[in-house]
C-alpha cells in the first residue's frame, strides 16, 4: 500500500542520470515512458538504414502513420510535433516499449531541408537529441541513461500484489513480441488486439490498401485472399503463448486514411499489383478521403459496409484456434469483439455473419470450439443503450480512448495544443486522455456496465482503453465492478498493483478499518 504504482515505471524503462545536465529545447507530452539519446532522423526509412549502421535514433515527425513502423521499430525513441497521448505514435511506442514525447507543438519540422527548429534553435539531421518520455523533456545533445533492472523484490511485491486483488489484467498487445513482453510481466490474457496494426508491414499494407481502393467485392475477395494466410499466422501465434488464455481480437477498425497511400511510390506499388493506372487510384482515393475519418467509415460501419472483410478475419481466427488447440492440448476460447457498435442492429448484423463463418470452418475441419462475440462500448449511445446491446454480446469492452474522444467532443491527436493550458488553468484537474474523467466518461461506464448486466447477469465486462494501465482509474473500474482493465505490456505491472490495492482499500472500507 506505500508504493506509489506510477514509480513502477523507473523500474521497467531506461531513465536520465539525475546527476547529467540537461539542455531542454521544449516540452512535450508524456506519451511514453523511458528515456534515449539518438541521431536525428526525419523519415522511417532513414532511421531503419541508420540502425541498420549501428547508430542511434531519434524519430521525429510531424506525426507518425502505418508507413512509419519500420522506423518506429528500428529508432531508441519517438518524438512528434503533434498528436495527443493516445495517437498513433502514444500508443505503439507504448506496446513496443520505446520512449515518447508526442504533442510538442513548439517543434517545427521539416522533412524536406532536414531541420526541425524550436525557440529560436535549429537541430539538424544526424544531429543529437534525448527525450523523456516520463515527463516530456526533449533536450539537446547526448544525456546518460541508467539501466532499469528488476531484482527479486520487485517479484515478490508483485506477488503479494496477485494475492490480494480480485479484478485480472490483461494486456493490449498486436504482435507476437509484445504477447511475449506482457506474459513476462504477469498478463492474464489479452484484452484487446488490434489487427489493423498488423497490417503495417510492407507487403500486407499493399494488400491493404488494394482492398481499401478495389470498386467491387471481388477486387476486395482477392486482396483478402492474400491477407487470410497472415491473419490466420498472426492468430496462432498470439493463440500459442497464451497457452489458453484469453484473447480478445477487435475486427478490424481504421480510420481510413491512414492506410491510404500517400507518395507517388505507394501509388505506384498498388497500381502494380492491382494492374491499374496510379493516376485512377489516385481519383479512388480522393472518393474515399473523409472530412472527420475518426468519425467515418470505420469500426462496424466497414464490416457492413463490406462484409467480407470481418469473414476473412472470422476465418482466420477460428482456424488459428482449431489449430493451436489440436497441437497444444490447450483449450483455445477466442473472444471476437465488433468494434464502433452504436445500436444492437448494427451487432446483430455481424454477429449472424460471424456464426456462418464459424459453422462452415467447424464442417470443413469436423470439430468445433467455443467463442465469444461481443463488442467495445465507445460511443455514448452504446453505452446508454448497452441492456439492448446485451441481448446480442457475450461481453462488453469499454473502449475509453474513443469514449472520451466523442463524449468531450475532443479529438484525441489534436489536444496536444490546448489541454496543457485547461490543466495549468485548472479547468481540468487531468488530461482525460490519462485518466479517466470518472464524472463524465466515467459515468457512462457505469450506465454501461449496469445496464449491460441487468439484461445479462453474466455479462463479461472489461476496459481495453489507455487508462486501463492509469492507477486512479483502475481504482474507479474496481468500484464499477470491471472484470478486467488491459493496458500496454510495460503498464502491466502498474495495474497489477493498482488493483491490489483498489481491491485492499474497498475490502478496508467495508470492514471500517485502515487498508
Amino acid at each position: 500500500m506505500r508504493v506509489d504504482p506510477a514509480a513502477l515505471d523507473q523500474l521497467l524503462h531506461p531513465t536520465l542520470d539525475p546527476a547529467a545536465s540537461r539542455d531542454v529545447l521544449t516540452i512535450g507530452l508524456p506519451a511514453s515512458p523511458g528515456a534515449a539519446s539518438g541521431h536525428v532522423a526525419f523519415t522511417a526509412d532513414e532511421a531503419e538504414a541508420r540502425a541498420k549502421e549501428g547508430e542511434a535514433v531519434i524519430l521525429v515527425r510531424v506525426e507518425t502513420s502505418p508507413e512509419d513502423i519500420h522506423g518506429m521499430h528500428a529508432a531508441r525513441g519517438i518524438l512528434t510535433a503533434r498528436g495527443g497521448m493516445t495517437s498513433h505514435a502514444a500508443v505503439v511506442a507504448r506496446g513496443m516499449g520505446r520512449p515518447c514525447v508526442s504533442g510538442a507543438g513548439a517543434l517545427r519540422v521539416d522533412v524536406k531541408t532536414g531541420e526541425m527548429t524550436v525557440g529560436g534553435r535549429t537541430i539538424r539531421r544526424g544531429e543529437m537529441i534525448t527525450i523523456d518520455g516520463s515527463t516530456g523533456e526533449v533536450m539537446a545533445g547526448h544525456v546518460p541513461t541508467l539501466k532499469a533492472e528488476l531484482s527479486g523484490d520487485f517479484a515478490q511485491l508483485m506477488a503479494w500484489a496477485d494475492r490480494a486483488r480480485t479484478m485480472a489484467v490483461r494486456t493490449n498487445a498486436d504482435t507476437p513480441h509484445d504477447t511475449e513482453t506482457a506474459r513476462g510481466f504477469g498478463a492474464e490474457g489479452i484484452g484487446l488486439c488490434r489487427t489493423e496494426h498488423m497490417f503495417f508491414d510492407g507487403d500486407r499494407i499493399i494488400a491493404v490498401r488494394q482492398m481499401i481502393l478495389a470498386e467491387d467485392e471481388a477486387g476486395r475477395r482477392r486482396a483478402l485472399e492474400t491477407l487470410l494466410p497472415h491473419q490466420r499466422q498472426d492468430f496462432a501465434e498470439i493463440f500459442h503463448i497464451m497457452r489458453g488464455l484469453p484473447v480478445t481480437i477487435r475486427l478490424l477498425d481504421p480510420p481510413l486514411h491512414e492506410f491510404l497511400p500517400r507518395e507517388e511510390k505507394e501509388f505506384a506499388e498498388v497500381a502494380a499489383v492491382m494492374q491499374v493506372n496510379p493516376e485512377h487510384l489516385r481519383r479512388r482515393a480522393l472518393e474515399l478521403t473523409e472530412a472527420n475519418p475518426m468519425l467515418g467509415h470505420r469500426g462496424c460501419r466497414l464490416g457492413i459496409a463490406y462484409p467480407e472483410i470481418y469473414e476473412m478475419q472470422a476465418r482466420a481466427i477460428f482456424e488459428a484456434a482449431l489449430h493451436v488447440g489440436e497441437q497444444s492440448g490447450e483449450t483455445i476460447i477466442p473472444e471476437i469483439m465488433i468494434p464502433l457498435v452504436s445500436t444492437v442492429a448494427e451487432l446483430a448484423f455481424l454477429k449472424e455473419r460471424i456464426d456462418a463463418v464459424a459453422e462452415i470452418v467447424f464442417e470443413e475441419k469436423e470439430t468445433r470450439l467455443t467463442y465469444l462475440v461481443g463488442t467495445m462500448i465507445e460511443l455514448p449511445r452504446a453505452a446508454i443503450t448497452a441492456n439492448e446491446i446485451a441481448g446480442k454480446a457475450d461481453f462488453f469492452s469499454f473502449g475509453t480512448n474513443d469514449l472520451t474522444q466523442t463524449t468531450f467532443g475532443i479529438s484525441r491527436d489534436d489536444a496536444g495544443g490546448f489541454m496543457p493550458l485547461y490543466i495549468d488553468y485548472g479547468i481540468l484537474s487531468r488530461d482525460p486522455f490519462v485518466s479517466i474523467d470518472q464524472t463524465g466518461v466515467g459515468e457512462l461506464v457505469r450506465m454501461g456496465a449496469e445496464r449491460g448486466r441487468s439484461t445479462k447477469a453474466e455479462i463479461k465486462l472489461g476496459i481495453c482503453g489507455e487508462h486501463g494501465g492509469d492507477p486512479a482509474s483502475i481504482h474507479f473500474c474496481h468500484g464499477v465492478g470491471l472484470d478486467y482493465v488491459s493496458c500496454s505490456p510495460y503498464r502491466v505491472p502498474i495495474a497489477r498493483l493498482a488493483a491490489a490495492q483498489a481491491a485492499l482499500e474497498a475490502k478496508a472500507a467495508l470492514e471500517g478499518g485502515k487498508a
